[in-house]
């Protein structure tokens, strides 16, 4: 039972392993299905609907509070089957601060049971990233570019050449998906699958989900429920942005009740699809 998650939908509910949980979801198999990428996130969230709370130092941060290894083992199993990990030159200004989870890196000696199955599958070792920024303003680690690894930019309109001419010498690609004001989510998935990639998650925050929902490319959101409540300003969920036009519909892929997480008090682990 330590490593074991029960089944509530779809019945017949059934004990299944934590360990490859969400790999056995196989996301490449949809791929190719509608002929554009299969774009998916996951945030973890308290039960008030938290997903970040001020850091001391500035900005906002996963609370220590809802984090826990057994979520991050499936945060690894849906980084693992993916081509691409979307990012956001946020993340990466909070990340050089020191403020931010380690998101990008899925090279941990813990799962390396995960970077066997991608070179079975015969994948690179890890998922290329994409940074989504209009400022440009963000520093690229030498970390994500090590052992191969590319890193494309999507940006809006007329960016500023010089600091484009720097982002190319230093990661290799940057592509315009947007007007002057925002970058659209149907023009980055377009230019993404346009680049090869198949199978895209999302690792970035509220801000790029409003953006990928508003364009209604995202087709599955993985949410973990941690069984606590936080409260708290600001107020930061898993959405942010304007009200969207076209309330977007999802409908319950898979729901697993996770009793060990959190030192017993347990977590639900939720996946939706777009209707």
């Amino acid at each position: 039972m330590l490593d074991s998650v029960i089944q509530l939908y779809p019945l017949p509910s059934a004990e299944r392993p934590l360990t490859n949980l969400y790999l056995t979801h196989n996301l490449r198999q949809y791929s190719l299905a509608a002929g554009l990428p299969f774009v998916y996130a996951n945030f973890i969230a308290s039960l008030d609907g938290r997903i970040a709370i001020p850091h001391p130092n500035g900005g906002l941060t996963v609370p220590k509070t809802i984090a826990n290894e057994r979520d991050w083992r499936l945060f690894q199993e849906l980084a693992a089957q993916a081509d691409l990990i979307i990012s956001s030159g946020r993340y990466l200004r909070d990340w050089a601060d020191g403020r931010a989870q380690e998101i990008l890196q899925t090279d941990d000696p813990r799962f390396a049971d995960l970077r066997d199955w991608r070179q079975e599958q015969g994948l690179a070792p890890q998922p290329d990233i994409a940074i989504i920024s209009g400022s440009l303003n963000f520093p690229i680690p030498d970390v994500l570019t090590a052992n191969g690894r590319k890193v494309v930019v999507f940006t809006t309109a007329n960016p500023d050449p010089a600091r484009v001419r720097e982002i190319e010498a230093q990661a290799g690609q940057l592509y315009i998906a947007g007007d002057k004001m925002s970058v659209n989510g149907a023009q980055l998935v377009a230019q993404i699958g346009a680049l090869g990639y198949r199978v895209i998650y999302s690792a970035a925050g509220p801000q790029i989900l409003h953006l990928l929902l508003h364009s209604n490319v995202l087709d599955r959101l993985y949410l973990t429920h941690a069984n606590r409540l936080l409260g708290g300003q600001p107020f930061a969920s898993i959405l942010e942005g304007e009200l969207l036009e076209t309330a977007v519909d999802m409908t319950l892929h898979t729901l697993y009740y996770d009793p060990q997480a959190l030192n017993g008090l347990g977590q639900l682990l939720t996946a939706y699809n777009r209707a």
